[in-house]
């Protein structure tokens, strides 16, 4: 890897606020954006339906919805800023197969009008999420109990969930809290062909985190029961 493409590396990473804490249980948040229906949202409706939650400016899923066109990506962020620049993006390059909602993921995936979209979800990606290290900031953390119980009742069978940090604490208390709804797949028997990232692109943190040689930590786990 030349010396070139680790800065942009670095610059993408930094560009993308990863980790610039923005507190979710903030009244701010309460207020649910409208989730227009999936036919206003891509080109063709019925395609396989991945979501990214904490998609940051959206880097990942730009390179997964060009490159796999078989799938629909819908990433949802926080940071506002970040959403409008991306759903921009993604209009002036006529991609319609990506689409970005803002919020904090807790609140529209339990709000009513979001019934048809997890509805239609076939995966969902957790990367690299906000650790709140602080032991009373865990309430902040993305992946909560009720949360995933939400998901586990709404999901249909055989949805995966994808999960990666390289902060072991996090890994541990995201791991505990989804195995007690869904159950663990081995990855070497995944085929990734048939996922929604089917050449193993990686988010921008993935990259600086590899650079730095740091671990990296992931599970996959899958809805067995209807």
């Amino acid at each position: 890897m030349n010396i070139f493409h680790l800065y942009n590396i670095v610059k993408e990473y930094i560009n993308d606020g990863m980790r610039q804490h923005v507190n979710p249980l903030s009244k701010n948040f309460n207020e649910i954006e409208r989730i227009p229906p999936l036919i206003e949202m891509f080109g063709d409706p019925k395609l396989n339906l991945h979501l990214d939650i904490g998609s940051a400016a959206g880097e990942f899923l730009f390179d997964l919805a060009l490159i796999n066109t078989s799938w629909n990506y819908i990433g949802i962020e926080i940071r506002e800023k970040l959403v409008k620049a991306a759903k921009l993006k993604a209009r002036e390059r006529e991609i319609n197969n990506l689409y970005f909602v803002f919020g904090n993921a807790n609140n529209i995936l339990n709000d009513v009008q979001s019934k048809s979209l997890i509805d239609n979800v076939t995966s969902i990606s957790f990367n690299f999420p906000d650790p709140w290290f602080k032991k009373r900031h865990f309430k902040r953390r993305v992946i909560q109990p009720e949360f995933i119980n939400t998901l586990s009742k709404s999901l249909k069978k055989g949805s995966l969930i994808f999960i990666k940090t390289d902060v072991k604490d996090l890994f541990d208390y995201m791991d505990y809290i989804i195995s007690n709804n869904f159950k663990t797949i081995d990855k070497k028997y995944l085929n990734y062909s048939e996922t929604f990232n089917p050449s193993q692109e990686k988010t921008n943190r993935e990259k600086y985190v590899a650079i730095n040689q740091l671990d990296i930590f992931e599970r996959i786990y899958i809805k067995t029961d209807s």
